[in-house]
């Protein structure tokens, strides 16, 4: 089952989680990306505590498309080091999987 992932990225503002989103969905990389925020992050950076808000990216898709949306999101992401990861999807309904596969067949051709 963990053939889907949840690939995760935060970004500064909406529009440019909504931007990434609609790259990644017109390349058909995902089958829906949600835009959830804001929320506020605290993290290190160079050495420092820092506090952010962010918008996070949660973009349903498959694991084997995972190189290419690293490398599509990396190319359009405003941060130096952009957080990207993938969750492993372990269980999924049926019909809801099927449909993740359908809208993400086209990107597999390439």
């Amino acid at each position: 089952m963990e053939e889907y992932v949840h690939v995760v990225t935060t970004v500064p503002t909406k529009e440019e989680g909504e931007r990434i989103a609609l790259a990644l969905l017109q390349r058909h990389l995902a089958g829906c990306v949600q835009i959830v925020g804001p929320m506020t992050s605290l993290y290190w950076w160079q050495g420092k505590i820092k506090k952010s808000e962010e918008w996070l990216c949660i973009v349903k898709t498959e694991r084997a498309l995972f190189d290419t949306i690293e490398r599509a999101i990396t190319a359009m992401h405003p941060y130096k080091v952009p957080e990207i990861l993938a969750i492993p999807i372990t269980e999924g309904s049926e019909g809801y999987l099927e449909w993740l596969r359908e809208q993400t067949a086209e990107a597999r051709k390439k």
